[in-house]
């Protein structure tokens, strides 16, 4: 009976110590916001017919990626109204009938467990669907659609604690060209969201009651806030709150909205898009038209001083970095991110120079616009790229090194006449989930 009953023991432990090496992936970029899956017992490289496929499920269209927390899964999408078609061209502004659908999937085989459907008539460039990832935590959901509409739901059950139509509120005539794509930040008690227009490029919501507490920033024109996810950061004795929208990189304080300190940097069409990246001192900013930024963060005082800047003659003849899509890695001493037209790059972050460039990891080929999202796990490296393939590797100042490659998810939505994935991959219990404008995949990755 002891014999037994420690054994018993022993394998409770087991299965307790496995369980909380799982991780959750609850926001963009995952649980500490910075691009990093910190689960361990994953593959090295991919069996001969792929990793397993553990569930597809369809869905709408859309970039935003899933969340997972526990065994949910949150997804957005949008859903054509009846006899409704968008634009054969995907960069014209119009307006098509359509709805948004914010959906809770079972981890378990990717049944709904609940989803709320509301009416979103789509009036941005590129209206494939939502741009956000869900935000899920403490038993809430917070969802931000393209169109403006931003919602606090009760994870579990899906009833809605309190909504909000950002055009309507903030007085706003039109949505952002490419539409409200910054995903929210969830500090303390502070849902930050980027909202656009005079003083209110950057506003602090209550994340029980969805009530207004600081407003900070302008930001007038088409543009609006632009496309850059906040973060938040530590340095100078502060915690600093990074905002980058079409013509500055700003900190705040992010309990008040107080600006610390702002830097130029303009970006060409409005193109704030990828999150900044710290790392050490530094803040890495980097843009499509306008090339790459390093600041050096004071740590005596919030501060930021230029580093170095470089661009390049046009978007085709680049420098060191102009990224669109996906956001930039720093490991250490090196950047590595990809470039206005697809190619991976690893630059020397002293001096912005580059090392190294290859298509291999994207599409293959220059491709405007093409991207592979970056994620790091360990050593190494686990990409996501626009067709659909999911990449392990090694990126070293060396060189680009390739461990496995499998194919996920068959490119859709038409973009500068090609179709493809742009959408951020989930990664947690193991598993990766991704979606295109079709399906939503989860993949296991474990050992």
């Amino acid at each position: 009976m002891k014999s037994t009953g420690f054994a018993t023991v022993c394998l409770m432990f087991v299965i307790c110590g496995t369980n909380l090496l799982a991780d959750d992936w609850p926001q963009w970029m995952g649980p500490q916001r910075d691009g990093v899956w910190r689960e361990t017992g994953i593959v090295e490289t991919f069996p001969t017919n792929g990793p397993p496929v553990r569930w597809r499920v369809k869905v709408g269209g859309g970039y935003a990626g899933p969340a997972v927390v526990g065994d949910r899964v949150y997804v957005t999408d949008k859903q054509l109204s009846r006899g409704a078609q968008d634009s054969p061209d995907p960069f014209k502004r119009g307006r098509t009938p359509a709805s948004e659908r914010v959906l809770c999937l079972n981890d378990k085989d990717g049944s709904i467990v609940w989803k709320h459907e509301y009416e979103c008539p789509y009036t941005v460039s590129y209206p494939a669907g939502p741009r956000t990832t869900p935000v899920v935590k403490d038993g809430y959901v917070y969802t931000l659609g393209s169109e403006g509409h931003m919602f606090c739901f009760k994870s579990d059950t899906g009833d809605i604690v309190w909504s909000k139509e950002l055009k309507t509120e903030f007085n706003q005539d039109q949505t952002p060209v490419w539409g409200f794509s910054a995903n929210l930040l969830l500090d303390g008690d502070r849902l930050i969201c980027l909202v656009g227009g005079k003083g209110t490029t950057v506003v602090a919501f209550h994340k029980g009651t969805g009530k207004e507490i600081w407003r900070a920033l302008d930001s007038e024109g088409s543009h609006g806030p632009g496309y850059s996810s906040p973060v938040i950061i530590e340095a100078g004795g502060k915690r600093q709150l990074i905002v980058w929208h079409p013509t500055a990189v700003c900190s705040l304080d992010p309990e008040t909205g107080k600006t610390y300190w702002e830097q130029s940097f303009a970006s060409n069409n409005g193109l704030s898009v990828a999150t900044p990246r710290i790392v050490g001192d530094n803040l890495f900013i980097s843009a499509f038209y306008n090339g790459s930024l390093l600041l050096k963060l004071d740590q005596s005082q919030p501060q930021a001083s230029v580093v170095w800047k470089r661009g390049g003659q046009n978007e085709k003849l680049t420098d060191a970095l102009h990224c669109l899509i996906s956001t930039p890695v720093i490991d250490g001493n090196h950047i590595y991110g990809v470039c206005s037209h697809g190619e991976l790059r690893c630059l020397d972050i002293k001096s912005g120079d580059r090392l190294w460039s290859t298509y291999e990891a994207t599409s293959g080929q220059m491709a405007r616009w093409g991207t592979a999202f970056i994620v790091r796990l360990e050593n190494r490296y686990v990409l996501f790229n626009e067709q659909g393939d999911l990449i392990l590797a090694r990126l070293t100042p060396q060189g680009y090194s390739e461990q496995g490659r499998a194919h996920l998810l068959e490119p859709t939505g038409p973009a500068q006449r090609r179709k493809v994935v742009w959408s951020h991959p989930a990664f947690a219990n193991r598993n990766v989930y991704a979606r295109n404008d079709e399906e939503l995949v989860s993949v296991s990755l474990a050992k």
